[in-house]
């Protein structure tokens, strides 16, 4: 990696602890608006559905509000709740509001970070929502590490197209031959970086099998050793 001058992240489900942050928001909203949802079996539909919709978005088969409605639509029928539409969008948007607010990062983001700093230029490749990714960034203290934040709605794609990471390194000003990507989605960050030209590293956040020859980490303390 001594040829490496540049690292970028992902943020949510890298070092950004999404199932956490995300788990705080919904307690906060449905003891606001008093409904009665069984939170263990909830959130253990919503977080497969949440992925398979957001592969979706990836995708272009669907848009942010479809993404952030059927959710929580798709979610509730599968636990036999079937809340109105509006009450369904009033939840979605709490949601966004709450969930920047949130703060938990996943362990060994910051001693990865306070690590890396003096010795790399540090940058975020993200496909999240820019209104709720700046806040998060800044509300976790974070935004001082990062030279380079570019999320999908600035690039007009999402990762995996080249194009989102073409724009984060002329943004960084820096060649792909010294870039490294580091994410948690082997086809959105990983792949993505390496069909682009990139060196790549998974953060097996999802315990998931990573094909031969590609690097992998299963903690994130572990990248101190190989950076």
């Amino acid at each position: 990696m001594k040829h490496i001058t540049d690292i970028f992240f992902d943020f949510d489900h890298t070092l950004w602890d999404f199932d956490k942050n995300s788990a705080v928001s919904y307690k906060i909203i449905f003891d606001e608006l008093a409904l009665d949802v069984p939170m263990d079996k909830f959130l253990k539909v919503y977080v497969v559905v949440n992925v398979k919709l957001w592969k979706l978005f990836r995708q272009d088969i669907i848009d942010k509000e479809t993404l952030r409605f059927k959710r929580l639509k798709d979610s509730f029928l599968q636990i036999d709740i079937n809340y109105s539409d509006d009450l369904l969008h009033q939840i979605a948007d709490l949601y966004i509001f709450y969930l920047s607010k949130q703060t938990h990062l996943l362990n060994g983001t910051l001693p990865l970070l306070e690590y890396l700093k003096p010795k790399y230029k540090l940058h975020i490749i993200t496909n999240g929502f820019a209104e709720v990714q700046e806040k998060k960034i800044n509300n976790s203290n974070l935004s001082s590490y990062f030279n380079v934040v570019v999320n999908s709605e600035m690039a007009g794609v999402k990762k995996p197209n080249p194009l989102i990471f073409e724009m984060a390194l002329n943004m960084a000003n820096v060649s792909k031959t010294s870039s490294l990507m580091i994410g948690d989605s082997l086809e959105a960050d990983v792949i993505g970086a390496l069909d682009f030209g990139m060196d790549a590293i998974c953060y097996n956040y999802h315990n998931e099998v990573i094909p031969i020859g590609v690097k992998s980490v299963n903690h994130l303390e572990e990248l101190i050793a190989l950076l």
